[in-house]
C-alpha cells in the first residue's frame, strides 16, 4: 500500500459507519487501490467523466482544489491511464486533496510521493488520446455509489464513504 496517515482530525471510515450507518454509501470493498502519498483524504466531491482521454481531467486539477476531492469515471478502462505524476503534482500544487480513479493510473511510484490521495482500480504505463472529451460536473456512479458533484467523501484505507445529506459537513 503507497502513502501514510496523514488523518490529521479527518475522521476513520470505520468511525463515521458505526456512527452514521445507512445515511452513508459505502464504496464496493476490494475495488480501488491507494497510490498516492495520502492514504487518508476527504473533501467536497468534483467529478470527470471520461473515457480514456483525459483532457477534463486535466482541465480540473488545474483549479483550485481546496476541500475538493475529484472522482473520475473512467468506465473502469483498463487500457489507458487517466492520471500519471504531472497531473498528481499539479493537483496537490492546487489544493486537492485528493483523486478517486475509475480506471487507470501511471507513474505509480512517482505518485507515491505527491502529497495527495490517489485511489484506482490498477495502473498501465500507456498514456491517453488528447480529444477534448468528456465531461465535468456530473452525477457518475461506479463502485456502488452515486458521486454527486457537492456531495461528500472520506477515504481511508479501510475504504470510501459518500454522504449526500450533510452528514459528513462537520466532520471535514
Amino acid at each position: 500500500m503507497a502513502g501514510s496517515d496523514t488523518r490529521g482530525t479527518l475522521p476513520a471510515t470505520a468511525d463515521l459507519c458505526d456512527e452514521l450507518e445507512d445515511a452513508l454509501q459505502y464504496a464496493q470493498g476490494g475495488l480501488l487501490r491507494d497510490f498516492g502519498g495520502h492514504v487518508a483524504f476527504g473533501g467536497r466531491i468534483s467529478t470527470v467523466q471520461c473515457l480514456e482521454d483525459n483532457s477534463k481531467v486535466k482541465e480540473a486539477v488545474a483549479e483550485n482544489g481546496k476541500g475538493r476531492v475529484l472522482v473520475i469515471d473512467g468506465g473502469a478502462s483498463m487500457q489507458r491511464a487517466l492520471v500519471g505524476d504531472q497531473i498528481a503534482i499539479k493537483a496537490a500544487k492546487n489544493g486537492w486533496q485528493g483523486i478517486v480513479v475509475n480506471g487507470c493510473i501511471r507513474d505509480s511510484a512517482a505518485i507515491a510521493k505527491v502529497d495527495i490521495g490517489v485511489k484506482a482500480i490498477g495502473t498501465i504505463p500507456r498514456k491517453t488520446e488528447k480529444r477534448g472529451s468528456g465531461v465535468r460536473d456530473v452525477p457518475v456512479s461506479f463502485a456502488g455509489v452515486l458521486f454527486r458533484p457537492g456531495d461528500v467523501l472520506v477515504a481511508d484505507e479501510d475504504g470510501i464513504v459518500v454522504s449526500s445529506n450533510g452528514d459528513l459537513d462537520a466532520k471535514l
